[in-house]
């Protein structure tokens, strides 16, 4: 079958092909049957599969290597009766075919002992020989095109040469799986490990079963598997669970004894292709996002990666050590978060991504690269766990954000904000001390290890904002750099040239836009020092219709306020909102007080998510 598996293609010989058509052996066998089909719906596989036949007689050598490039699979087929024959197979075709296929990619064998109905006695015993010497021969079938023995069989080995092949999972020479199988099915056996205690209970192993075969597993079958692995390892049960030597000892048992479609259908589930890789489509499904249009989790992705970090912290503190990180991303074929997350997301005082830190990062993903998060989730085994048709389940379009302003409402829960302000201004402090950071623990971060981004919530209706700024550049601004929720204009007080170009940013690029704007006086805590522009901060403000500018420090004893970032939120939730309202004392009350019932609301459901911990 071609790499889709929507065919298979196989070349057999004349009077077996005749034989399976007719149901009846020929009086006369001509030299070549013409090619045919059958159909998906009388195959055990369900795939249509072409036969095609070689004639020595009527063909010639470049007919015959462009049936053999064609081919899924090829049935070599001898006279049990003749020892010649046999010879011919090792002296002649395996050699002849393998130099027209590539050694990589090898060309699936089905050795057929045709003529059986002439002799008492089997050829398996001289036959075996060559099935152990050449990997690619997948089984060896004896038959009678006369009596019919074995017709249907032989077909059915064929396809299943192509739809499960031996090749990818096992090695013969060595009678054990091969190195990329052992990875594929590890991490089959961490995904499906929901409490990552190293074994597969129970319930871990009906779901498991239902969800590759579709059909529960009886009690009594599951300790007839469970007795099995006992009496062979005796590591492979522990606790009345199947560990992972366990599980990989039941696939190669599986494989040994012939029935490697079990071991395929596991693999395929998980998303695997016929190289045991994780195939693009089960990584990355079809999503469509419009333009202007942003992508978020849902409640049910949340959910699912609540589960996740739980199933990680080992030692419930409510944040993931870097061991239990690494376990985490175990399933990984790469580690997804580099050395800049830990100042991108809250940490606890050791510097661990805490509970809030974990989730703000995948919101983060989600929204900068849905692609990425799609592929993370795949890894994670999303659609199975959750039992999900693909990880795109699991994402949230949002609709145009200029119908967001026309009806005066979001349904969106994750805001941009972008930072503007020269070199030193404070850009890079503000971030950090919107995650609670203080210039002591600010110092304390490495240079390879600063980011440009910083994300969490600011507990106005438990919303998302990620702040990210941008590379002091007046002459050249692009449409990304541009296109956000909220504009943070961000000057030193302490600097007289550093709110200059702020009110120029704001002149050029959003002084007709509708994007609301707050200029930040940032490092209040040192002298304030005359500005160089036309006009002081707050007159800039007040000509513009702007909030008055707000004062902010992080060099604090304990973390910096969040106040400031409270009124950020709520400007980018509700852009609506007049330059009337955003100078009013009242309406940031309201705010405030909002903020405030959200915030317990938000500890009160955390305390409840916590609770079954």
């Amino acid at each position: 079958m071609c790499g889709d598996k929507e065919s298979v293609t196989a070349l057999i010989f004349t009077s077996l092909i005749m034989t399976l058509v007719s149901e009846e052996f020929p009086a006369v066998v001509p030299y070549r049957a013409e090619e045919i089909t059958i159909p998906a719906d009388v195959t055990p596989e369900r795939v249509p599969t072409h036969i095609v036949d070689y004639s020595e007689a009527e063909q010639t050598d470049e007919q015959l290597y462009q049936e053999i490039s064609k081919a899924n699979v090829i049935c070599i087929v001898y006279s049990v009766n003749n020892k010649k024959s046999i010879e011919k197979v090792t002296s002649h075709w395996i050699p002849l075919i393998n130099e027209r296929t590539d050694k990589d990619s090898r060309v699936p064998l089905i050795l057929v002992g045709n003529k059986s109905d002439l002799v008492e006695h089997s050829s398996m015993e001289t036959v075996l020989p060559i099935m152990n010497k050449y990997t690619e021969i997948e089984t060896c079938v004896e038959c009678s095109a006369k009596n019919l023995k074995n017709i249907s069989e032989l077909f059915y080995y064929a396809q299943k040469a192509v739809l499960h092949p031996t090749g990818p999972l096992y090695c013969p020479e060595k009678k054990e799986m091969r190195s990329a199988c052992v990875r594929a099915l590890t991490r089959i056996f961490k995904v499906s490990d929901l409490d990552n205690d190293g074994i597969l209970n129970d319930h871990e192993l009906t779901f498991f079963q239902r969800t590759c075969f579709n059909t529960p597993l009886a009690p009594q079958a599951l300790e007839d598997v469970k007795n099995v692995v006992r009496k062979n390892l005796t590591d492979g049960v522990r606790d009345n669970g199947l560990t992972l030597k366990g599980f990989l000892f039941l696939h190669t048992l599986f494989i040994q004894r012939g029935r490697h479609e079990t071991t395929w259908a596991v693999l395929r589930r998980f998303g695997y292709d016929d190289d045991l890789e994780l195939h693009q489509d089960y990584l990355f499904p079809l999503l469509k996002i419009p333009p202007d249009c942003t992508t978020e989790l849902n409640h049910n992705a949340y959910l699912f990666l609540q589960s996740v970090f739980d199933k990680h912290d080992k030692d419930r503190d409510c944040a993931l050590s870097p061991e239990e990180l690494m376990d985490l991303f175990d399933v990984f074929p790469y580690v997804p978060w580099g050395l800049d997350v830990n100042s991108t997301v809250c940490t606890n005082d050791q510097g661990w991504i805490t509970y809030q830190g974990y989730l703000s990062q995948w919101t983060l993903t989600t929204y900068l690269d849905v692609q990425r998060c799609l592929e993370y989730l795949g890894y994670l085994g999303y659609s199975i766990i959750a039992e999900q048709e693909s990880q795109a389940s699991a994402i949230t379009v949002t609709r145009d954000k200029k119908l967001d302003l026309k009806k005066k409402q979001t349904q969106r829960n994750v805001f941009r904000c972008h930072a503007f302000g020269i070199t030193g201004s404070g850009k890079t402090g503000f971030l950090q001390g919107f995650l609670g950071r203080n210039l002591v623990r600010q110092k304390a971060i490495k240079e390879e290890h600063k980011s440009y981004y910083a994300i969490s919530t600011a507990h106005v209706l438990f919303n998302y904002i990620y702040l990210h700024e941008i590379f002091p550049d007046f002459d050249f601004l692009s449409e990304t750099e541009l296109s956000c929720d909220i504009v943070c204009l961000i000057y030193d007080v302490s600097n007289p040239c550093s709110f200059e170009y702020c009110a120029r940013i704001f002149k050029q690029y959003f002084m007709d836009s509708k994007t609301p704007c707050m200029l930040i006086a940032a490092k209040s805590d040192l002298p304030e020092t005359k500005q160089q522009y036309c006009m002081t901060p707050l007159e800039f403000c007040r000509k513009h219709k702007m909030p008055p500018p707000q004062s902010y420090t992080c060099n604090t004893a304990a973390a910096p306020s969040k106040d400031i970032f409270i009124k950020l939120t709520t400007m980018a939730v509700y852009p609506h909102i007049t330059h009337a309202d955003l100078k009013s004392s009242t309406f940031w009350l309201r705010a405030s007080v909002g903020a405030t019932v959200c915030a317990m609301l938000g500890f009160a459901m955390y305390r409840a998510l916590l609770r079954p911990r």
